[in-house]
């Protein structure tokens, strides 16, 4: 609050008694004189005597009438009845004070308290703290202005404070106060909560006087000019400047001080026309709330907000007038917060927790305007507010989108709400239904004689009473009740709405039962309810629970509540059935909303408001304690949720868009499973269909009968929230799962439910992960329909995932084979058998096959040697197939698995060879003859790096190519196996290989041992001597190494730059090098070297490098 030090100006004008008899507005027409100070009148809570007539009388006085209209109202009004009202119009309850400084929205007191605990700094509890330390002197009260004087004590970092602080009340409200300690905040600092409460607490020890103006009728002319010379001597250099302002004026015949009668009085109360409320600092309040909004939900602003709302929701159930102001001046913040205009210019949408601020806004403005005692005048004043507010471009959907974010061409015009609508929309509704007002009037209200025959009964079978009305509109009025601090009202109503609900859910059991066959017969269904009662705007069902817990626990165990406690007993037997509890009722109101049918909303953000709705009412059914009863009740409302058709989330045919179940579901499967397990699983496998990922209906749906059309736009929908709905799907398949091991029957309906409803990969992965861990739990033997279950959803996912990218493919390879192992030896030659329906051949190879033959897997089987060999047949089998069908990826792998048999190893190598003309590439070739080397098999070796050579290619500037070690491995191979695998070999490395310094690395390599080391071992073919660079077939190769260095030097000089010169010599010395291997080859250098000088001589800093090194 900005408190300020200067006191506002008096509120009314005071004159002395018979000034001017006329003169009746603001006139003192009579009273008695002051006797002097005299001392404070005691308290009556002191004494165990009755109250006097007197006190009585001024008390109620003091609370409804401004002081003003006493005066009058009677001509003369003695001094000790003057004196008792003045006493008994200060507030005499600390609630009001502590109400308004519960916190500190502003935060400037953190961290200067020197207290850990956040509590510690309320001003609240620090005025407190500062009344109880003894901090408080000085305390005077005048007329109805109460003052004094505040210590803060010295702290660590601070010096003692001593604060002014003054307060002005009138009919037990506080309604202006000042502080010395310039701390601004929206609520009372401590200093001025420590003076108030003295008041409350010591009122004997509170200087009492009457308001000065009644002191100055007393005094004579000197003794008034002498009071005043003594004030301005006192305070001169405050009150001189404005003292001698006032007496120019008072002595202007015509001036404007002089045309009214009287003068003001800050301590003389309120007037006729002042508004009774107490004091709200509607500057800070704007100020807090633009800077909170400016900080964008940082630093806890968004905290903040939300506690400014609950401090209006508290001024609202105190019947504080204040409520409605401080939530108009929030809104117009919220309304000029800057981003609703970017984000609609950029049709983005808000923040969620932004979001959920408006909601609550729009939420608060419902209940303020079905406020059952507001005046006509301030409806029709929020109303023009209302509209105003409505009427701006930027005003928020109540669902969270833009208009261009909307289905604007399938949805009609009226659908388009903003968060004010519905409080617009409320403003036409009012309380004077003479049958609400018997509901809200008495918890006796009942009609047993009443007989329930028509959809619009009053009561119901049992002659309770009922409230037809649109839910949500209803549980609003219960809403309005509960926050204008009517409990007890609102618990009736909600009781008689829940009644209604009850009544409604039997009749359309009831319709449906006798329409049955028909609807089931056409096999479609239109949704009865397109506005849900979960996640709706108002949030009905929530209203009704929370109404139903916490008022209704009240009335059970007869809490400190604001109910009637002498009427709790007959409220208990007449609102509820026998045997029946509040907490009972609240549990069949959830179930009964979170099971109804409803549309998906359009938009993100209303679609997660479902979803957050739905988890916070599961949140708070899962802290009831299910007992008997209860019991009952959930079974009943299974029954009802399985037959009840079209109205039910749960029935035989849903609406291809209405809002999945599967979440509620998870939780009545839970509760009713150790009570009912055939009830449970028959609704868990109901409700795991997903509609909306089946096909969509045909055209010729489309023509249905009126009653069965469809309200839904036809559209593909857009479910954002779609991810979450499928992780509930499977999260409630996951619980069936779970318990029901060691049953096979239902093992076998979940998994059909599963493979028939969940259309994830992903999740049904998940689904054979937790099965397979819930079948192999350490603490018991595995349970192997268990695991069954595990395979069969591995295999699913396998077929699902064959033909699509999937990121964790591998990893399900790899677990569908672990699961098959824990299976047994049969699962395993199984999925061999089908691999092509459920791997590629490269998984089916370098991971099935692999697995399977590898020591663990026959360890962890205890196989013998002849089921070892069964296996190792199917694998090589399995191989053998990958590698037909893919010899590029698979070929390898085969050769591998098929080592130990040597008809299946030929096969492989037999198919290698088939596809390495056409299908495999010059790298897979070298691999596999490495790998041919490796075993033992060097001619297979050099034939394979033959055909891969047919495919290589290297132009002379690759180098580096990744290619040139297999390239060398061939040619130092073929020369181990002898002249003749050389003498072949080479001319394919002619062809192939254009790189001058790797055609002479292969040259060097051959001229430096002699060939056939290999051969030599098994035959004669190996002469002992080196191999002449005059004879083939290493001329041939020396030829091409010349030609490349000559292609690769003109090639280098076309773009070389002066900082490649260095390297360029270089180059051309191992190009001598090459060349002086022939014969005749310094002639041909030299030559070489005379026509570069003469094609190149405009390189001349080049071309004389060249003379200085090569001659």
């Amino acid at each position: 609050m900005a408190e300020r030090v200067q006191q506002p100006p008096a509120k009314r004008l005071c004159c002395r008694p018979g000034y001017n008899p006329a003169c009746r507005q603001g006139q003192r027409a009579g009273g008695v004189l002051c006797g002097g100070p005299g001392s404070a009148p005691g308290g009556s809570g002191k004494t165990h005597n009755p109250e006097s007539l007197l006190d009585i009388a001024a008390r109620r006085v003091a609370e409804k009438w401004p002081f003003q209209r006493v005066e009058e109202r009677f001509e003369r009004i003695p001094e000790p009845v003057q004196r008792r009202i003045v006493y008994w119009s200060f507030p005499r309850s600390e609630k009001e004070i502590c109400m308004y400084s519960s916190f500190n929205a502003g935060g400037e007191e953190s961290g200067t308290s020197g207290e850990n605990h956040e509590e510690t700094q309320l001003p609240f509890l620090r005025g407190v703290t500062l009344l109880e330390g003894g901090w408080v002197d000085n305390v005077l009260q005048v007329g109805f202005h109460l003052s004094g004087t505040v210590t803060d004590p010295a702290t660590s970092s601070q010096p003692e404070i001593i604060c002014s602080v003054s307060v002005s009340f009138d009919r037990c409200k506080i309604t202006a106060v000042t502080c010395s300690c310039g701390n601004k905040d929206i609520f009372y600092c401590a200093h001025v909560v420590a003076l108030a409460l003295y008041r409350v607490r010591k009122p004997d020890q509170v200087k009492l006087h009457l308001p000065i103006s009644e002191t100055l009728f007393q005094m004579s002319r000197d003794q008034l000019q002498k009071f005043v010379q003594y004030l301005i001597s006192v305070h001169h250099t405050e009150v001189l400047p404005t003292a001698q302002k006032l007496a120019d004026e008072i002595l202007s015949t015509n001036s404007e001080i002089n045309q009214v009668h009287g003068a003001p009085d800050p301590t003389a109360g309120a007037s006729v026309d002042d508004e009774n409320c107490w004091h709200l600092d509607e500057e800070q309040v704007q100020e807090q709330v633009k800077l909170f909004l400016s900080q964008g939900g940082y630093h806890g602003s968004g905290k903040q907000l939300n506690l400014l709302f609950s401090k209006v929701r508290e001024m609202l159930r105190m019947r504080d007038s204040n409520g409605a102001r401080m939530l108009t001046l929030i809104t117009e913040q919220f309304m000029a917060d800057p981003r609703l205009a970017l984000w609609r210019q950029q049709g983005t949408t808000m923040t969620d927790k932004y979001r959920q601020l408006w909601d609550e806004l729009g939420a608060l403005w419902m209940c303020i305007v079905l406020n059952p005692h507001c005046k006509t005048e301030q409806k029709c004043w929020w109303l023009k507010q209302l509209r105003r507010w409505n009427s701006v471009d930027v005003c928020p959907w109540e669902d969270g989108n833009h208009g261009n974010d909307l289905f604007s061409l399938s949805l009609p015009p009226l659908n388009l709400m903003t968060v004010f609508t519905r409080a617009i929309e409320a403003c036409d509704l009012h309380w004077q239904d003479r049958h609400l007002q018997h509901i809200i009037a008495s918890g006796l209200y009942a009609n047993y004689c009443y007989h329930d025959n028509q959809d619009g009964s009053l009561f119901d079978t049992r002659g309770w009473p009922m409230w037809h009305e649109h839910v949500p509109t209803a549980c609003a009025r219960v809403d309005a009740l509960r926050s204008h601090g009517y409990p007890r009202e609102a618990l009736r109503l909600a009781i008689a709405v829940v009644n209604t609900l009850r009544r409604q859910q039997q009749r359309q059991l009831e319709h449906f039962r006798r329409h049955k066959k028909e609807l089931l017969h056409k096999g479609i269904t239109s949704i009865t309810n397109m506005e849900g009662w979960v996640g709706h705007p108002l949030d009905p069902i929530g209203t009704l629970f929370s109404t139903l817990t916490e008022t209704g626990r009240g009335a059970e165990e007869g809490a400190n509540t604001c109910l009637d406690l002498s009427g709790t007993k007959h409220i208990h037997l007449r609102l509820l059935g026998e045997g029946e509890s509040y907490v009972a009722l609240a549990v069949e109101t959830a179930l009964i909303g979170l099971g109804q049918q409803r549309v998906m909303p359009d938009g993100l953000y209303a679609q997660e408001k479902v979803c957050r709705n739905e988890e916070q009412l599961l949140s708070k059914l899962q802290e009831v304690e299910l007992d008997d009863m209860l019991v009952k009740i959930f079974r009943k409302q299974a029954v009802f949720l399985l037959e009840s058709g079209p109205y039910s989330g749960h029935g035989e045919i849903v609406h291809r868009e209405s809002v999945p179940m599967h979440t509620f579901t998870r939780y009545l499967f839970t509760s009713l499973l150790p009570h009912d397990a055939e009830l449970a699983y028959k609704i868990a496998l109901r409700a795991m269909r997903l509609p909306v990922l089946e096909s969509t209906a045909s055209s010729g749906d489309l023509s249905r009968p009126h009653h069965m059309v469809s309200v839904v736009p036809n559209r593909y929908p857009r479910w954002f929230t779609l991810t979450h709905i499928e992780s509930q799907q499977c999260e409630l398949a996951s619980t069936m799962l779970t318990a029901a091991k060691g049953d096979s029957r239902k093992l076998e309906t979940v998994l059909e439910s599963i493979q028939k409803n969940i259309h994830s990969s992903s999740h049904i992965f998940k689904l054979g992960q937790d099965a397979f861990k819930i079948a192999t739990l350490m603490d018991s033997l595995p349970d192997i329909t268990l695991l069954k279950v595990s395979l069969e959803l591995g295999l699913q996912v396998m077929r699902i995932t064959l033909s699509t990218l999937n990121w964790r493919r591998r990893e399900m390879v790899r677990w569908l084979v672990t699961c098959a192992t824990e299976v047994g030896v049969y699962a395993l030659d199984s999925i061999m058998q089908s691999w092509f329906t459920l791997f590629t051949p490269t998984e089916a190879t370098s991971i099935v096959a692999t697995t399977v033959m590898s020591n663990t897997t026959i360890v962890r089987l205890h196989l013998d040697c002849h089921q070892q060999e069964n296996l190792a047949s199917s694998a090589r089998t399995l191989a053998l197939q990958c590698a037909m069908k893919d010899p590029q990826n698979c070929a390898l792998s085969a050769l591998t698995l098929c080592e130990k048999d040597h008809i299946a190893f030929e096969t492989a190598y037999q198919i290698v060879l088939d596809a390495a003309a056409t299908g495999m590439s010059y790298t897979q070739l070298f691999t596999i003859a490495r790998y041919m080397e490796h075993r033992g098999y060097p001619m297979r070796a050099y034939k394979l790096a033959t055909l891969a050579m047919a495919h290589l290619n290297l132009s002379y500037n690759q180098d580096t190519h990744p290619a040139i070690n297999d390239v060398l491995w061939a040619c130092a191979l073929s020369h181990s196996l002898g002249k003749n695998e050389l003498a072949a070999v080479i001319p394919l490395v002619v062809k192939s290989v254009k790189c001058a310094t790797v055609l002479s690395d292969i040259l060097r390599r051959c001229t430096l041992t002699t060939p056939g080391l290999v051969s030599a071992l098994h035959s004669r073919r190996n002469s002992g001597k080196l191999m002449s660079l005059d004879k083939a077939p290493l001329r041939q190769l020396l030829d091409a190494t010349i030609g490349a260095y000559i292609n690769t030097t003109h090639s280098r000089l076309t773009h070389i730059s002066p900082r490649h010169y260095s390297e360029f010599i270089e180059f051309l010395g191992k190009t001598r090098e090459t060349f002086l291997m022939a014969q005749d080859g310094h002639i041909q250098f030299t030559q070489f070297i005379d026509n570069l000088k003469q094609i190149y001589k405009g390189k001349k800093k080049l071309m004389m490098l060249v003379r200085e090194r090569f001659g």
